[in-house]
């Protein structure tokens, strides 16, 4: 009955509302998914948690989508995972067949959806089942094989590394709790900071600053007069789409879906790799890929049903470990912080009503992308031309306001908004991964804790190797993360070598 009452007319109006702002946002260049969740997080204080989960799974699901729309039909990713969509819709498009493109993508975003849903469903509960047997060592060491998984898939290991103990050292800032093991006096400040950062920086103006001011800062520096309204979008009606098109196609699509489902399991590892991931995979087994490239069809079915399923796969680890799958889901983070709920083992246990509700938005807003899109694809496309400079002040004003309010009118976390802002800014600047170092601020406490816990329960290092069956496979997890990350880099390595030869 709890969940019925839940599930009144405003909840699947919030559903609907958040899938609609998310498309827009992901169809507008150079915003995203993420950051759509993290301006519009401070709104669910008022929403309470269930309405407000309504409205930010409607919108990450509306966010990864409305990607597709610019990478079709401007050659231009609305998101980092619309990156290989771009290879094969734009060809279409200018061949006169971008609608047709967008439905293509519109169908294996739907797919992609309901399968990593599924996948979530069974999966998510098992594994907090299984996690809740765990000591503090095996919680440490399932937290530092999230930051080596993150670390090991950066573009750069030691940059990844770099950008995760950046974080981590940024989550330590604040008083070091009795309660924890420490001695309870602050630390890692100046003494002038100590009355602001006693409880160290709010999670929530961090996330908001580096997903919403920091992306403002890089889309300003490329100029907002400019715009897109001097093109003309190449929608098109040449070549009718049919689900015939899907004939022959359904491994590649269920096969891409699975793809990004996993790689959203990973922690940080993002979109991107997963679309990347399963348009490799169907090049190099498709029967005939001489067309990829070129405007197959094959190649948005894998890019777009895999960037789709990385919604489930990455709400996996985030409600059964209390690990964010990737940047989006780590904001989610704060609306539970919000509500006072911590995400982990018990969370699906203690909070059945809650588990289930999420179920249902989430379905419930991959059929709402999926109508507004099939449907309405025309008017939809025309976002792609708002004005930047009318849209990034609203974003500003959004997050400030949301940054004062979400404690009770704090100015300080205004600041810390602007400083993370900064931070966001420079570090994407100077080649840092952002991916990292916000999951090692996540993290870090947390790694702390657990770490000084296990040596105060069994008193010696070699705790962390002997533990347990668990604690070792982990160890092996770690080792093979670290492994595949040299390896991957010696190959670039000669790979660039080969090419400066030729």
């Amino acid at each position: 009955m709890d969940i019925l009452a839940s599930l009144d007319f405003s909840f699947f109006l919030l559903a609907a509302l958040g899938t609609l702002v998310g498309i827009i946002f992901g169809a507008i260049p150079g915003m995203t998914a993420t950051m759509a969740v993290a301006v519009c997080l401070p709104l669910t204080y008022a929403l309470g948690l269930e309405h407000g989960l309504a409205l930010l799974l409607g919108l990450y699901v509306g966010g990864i989508s409305g990607g597709m729309v610019p990478a079709v039909l401007l050659n231009i990713p609305g998101t980092p995972s619309s990156i290989t969509t771009t290879f094969d819709g734009y060809p279409m498009a200018q061949k006169g067949e971008g609608e047709r493109a967008l439905k293509v993508c519109i169908v294996a975003s739907l797919v992609g959806g309901l399968i990593s849903a599924v996948v979530l469903f069974l999966f998510a509960p098992m594994l907090a089942d299984f996690s809740i047997k765990f000591s503090y060592v095996e919680k440490f060491l399932i937290i530092l094989l999230a930051l080596t998984v993150i670390a090991s898939l950066s573009s750069n290991m030691l940059v990844g590394v770099f950008s995760g103990v950046i974080g981590v050292w940024l989550s330590l800032i604040g008083t070091y709790s009795l309660s924890d093991g420490g001695n309870g006096k602050t630390r890692l400040m100046f003494d002038f900071l100590e009355p602001y950062l006693v409880d160290g920086f709010a999670l929530l103006p961090v996330l908001i600053g580096i997903f919403g001011i920091s992306t403002i800062l890089l889309e300003a520096e490329k100029g907002v007069k400019g715009g897109l309204s001097g093109k003309s979008l190449k929608i098109g009606k040449e070549g009718h789409f049919s689900l015939g098109l899907f004939k022959g196609r359904l491994t590649n699509l269920v096969r891409s879906s699975f793809i990004g489902t996993f790689v959203g399991m990973l922690p940080g590892v993002g979109g991107s790799a997963a679309s990347v991931l399963a348009y490799t995979q169907e090049k190099n087994l498709a029967k005939d890929s001489s067309q990829m490239g070129k405007g197959a069809p094959q190649g948005l079915i894998a890019s777009e049903s895999a960037n789709n399923a990385l919604t489930g796969g990455a709400l996996i680890p985030l409600l059964s470990l209390g690990i964010p799958g990737d940047s989006t889901t780590a904001v989610l983070i704060g609306a539970f912080t919000l509500q006072g709920i911590q995400v982990g083992p018990l969370f699906i246990p203690e909070n059945s009503t809650t588990w289930y509700i999420m179920m249902v938005a989430l379905v419930f807003a991959n059929f709402v992308m999926f109508f507004l899109m099939f449907f309405a694809i025309k008017h939809i496309a025309k976002v792609v031309l708002v004005p930047k400079y009318i849209l990034y002040p609203l974003i500003v004003m959004m997050c400030v306001v949301g940054a004062y309010a979400i404690n009770y009118g704090i100015m300080f976390d205004v600041w810390t908004l602007l400083i993370f802002g900064v931070v966001g800014y420079l570090v994407q600047k100077i080649g840092l991964e952002v991916a990292p170092l916000i999951i090692g601020f996540i993290l870090g406490g947390s790694a702390e804790v657990y770490f000084v816990k296990s040596l105060e329960s069994f008193g010696t290092y070699s705790i962390f190797f002997t533990k347990s069956p668990i604690a070792m496979v982990l160890w092996g997890l770690i080792a093979a993360s670290v492994i595949f990350a040299i390896v991957m880099e010696c190959k670039k390595r000669a790979q660039h070598r080969l090419e400066a030869a030729q």
